[in-house]
Order: structure tokens, then sequence, then C-alpha cells
């Protein structure tokens, strides 16, 4: 072996480098596990179809309920389902049984820090359960569940919005999860924060259909940013420059919850307690 390969090898990787490795790891702890792709993929197809046939059973002869029409609910419903699969993988996350056994210590004291290992491996387990969304929106789009966005843009904004979405929704798992060094289990918190989530967001139910003062204040709140704003923009039968705003309020959520999440963090880091030289 050359000297060359040999001093590459021995050569620190980059921050850069570190952190995609991070990805790439929380990716195949997901993907590793066969068995549960599989089933994963199959109950995500399922998904779809029981959706729709709700959906399509609760309009019944009706085109249009509330002003929205049959085909925009039923896509709306099988999107948000798809949108949940990819948007919420905290169960994938060690933070909490890290903290609980004291081993969190060593991560911090690690070159890469807590935070940045948690979000890499958060990123990881959502790139690898997005195949399963993909699968659903193919046979989604195959049924005619959901309808085509109007536009090559408007497709490109959609794409732009669901990354922001997906940045705020790991944003607020890691806020929920950094709980965990006041109560050692997040468990409780977790399935209220996913319950609020799933309501708040959109996913269970369109915005559209809630009265115009619930749904003034949800449109605004960071849990509506995750998905209901890049499917509004999916079905907006206009699109116009009104998705910056749109794209502007998520932006703005980023910074807002990046900052909360550091502050958290500094409080708990003043809660941990190291013993030993």
């Amino acid at each position: 072996m050359s000297a060359d390969v040999l001093e590459a090898r021995d050569r620190p990787a980059g921050p850069l480098a570190v952190r995609l490795a991070l990805v790439g790891q929380g990716l195949r702890s997901v993907l590793v596990f066969r068995a549960d792709v599989l089933v994963g993929t199959v109950s995500t197809v399922m998904r779809v179809v029981l959706v729709m046939l709700v959906w399509n059973a609760v309009y019944g002869d009706r085109t249009s309920v509330s002003g929205v029409d049959r085909a925009d609910a039923v896509g709306y419903a099988v999107l948000g389902a798809l949108f949940a699969v990819v948007f919420q993988p905290w169960q994938f996350s060690s933070l909490n049984r890290r903290v609980r056994d004291g081993n969190v210590v060593f991560d911090i004291m690690r070159p890469v820090g807590l935070i940045t290992q948690t979000v890499a491996a958060q990123l990881g387990s959502s790139l690898a359960n997005a195949p399963k969304a993909i699968v659903g929106l193919a046979l989604a789009l195959l049924l005619g569940a959901v309808p085509a966005p109007s536009t090559w843009w408007q497709t490109l904004v959609f794409v732009l919005s669901a990354v922001l979405g997906l940045v705020i929704a790991i944003q607020c798992n890691l806020i929920v999860g950094l709980t965990a060094f006041w109560t050692t289990d997040v468990g409780g918190a977790y399935m209220i924060y996913s319950m609020a989530a799933a309501f708040c967001s959109g996913s269970l139910i369109p915005l559209w259909f809630m009265p115009d003062g619930l749904a003034a204040v949800l449109r605004v709140l960071p849990f509506s940013a995750q998905i209901f704003t890049p499917l509004s923009i999916w079905f907006d039968r206009t699109p116009g420059w009104n998705v910056l705003g749109e794209l502007a309020l998520q932006a703005g959520w980023i910074v807002a919850l990046a900052f909360a999440a550091h502050l958290v963090w500094l409080r708990a880091l003043r809660r941990t307690v190291i013993n030993g030289g």
C-alpha cells in the first residue's frame, strides 16, 4: 500500500464528511432491519388505500364539502399520511436511552456535538423512510388518489417547502428529546407532542375543515409549517407569489426553533454532572 493511501487513511475527516457519515449511520440503523422495511412499505401502501377508501366514503355522493372538492380532500389525506411516515421518526433516536443510562456524557465530550449527532440520526432515519413514502405516492398517483401539481415550478416549490418542513419537524423532535435531561424519559412528552403535532399540522384533518379562528392560529404555528404548508402548495389551483410568504414563514420558524433548541441545550448542559478525571 502506497504512502499516499496510508496518509489519506490517517488524515482526519472533515466536518462535512463526519456529518454525512452520521447521517449514513442513522439511515443504515433503519434499513438494516429488512423485514421491518418490507413490512413498513406494505403498511404504507395499505395506508394509502385505506385513507383513500375512508375519505371517499366520508364524501359519499357529494363532490364538495365546506368548499373543498372531493379530489383535493382525498389527495390531501393521502399525502398527509405519507408525510407522517417521513416526518415523525423519533422512535429511531437513542437520545432518551443514552441520557437515562448516563452514556450521554461521552457524547458531550466527543469532537462532534450531541446536537449534531442527534440531528444527523434523525435525518438519516427520515431518509430511510422516504422510499416507503415514494412507493405510496407512486401508487396514489397511479390510482388517481392524488392529483398532480398544476405546473413544474409548483412541484419544485413543493419539494423545497417539504424539505423546510422536514427541518422544522426534526427541530421540534430535538427540543422534545432534550427534555430527557429533566425527565430521563420522554415517552410521555413525545406522546403528547405527537398527538398535538398530528392534529395541529393538518396531518389528520386539513385546516380547511377547521373553524376560521382556530385555523388562523394553527397556520402560524410550527406544526402547520411541517405538513400543511407544503400540502397547501401542492393543492393550490392558482399558485402565485403568495407561496413566497409561506416559504418565508417556514424559514422564520427554522431560525426561531434553532435559537430555542440552543437555549434548551445550554440549560440541559447545566444540569449535567460528570464525575471522574
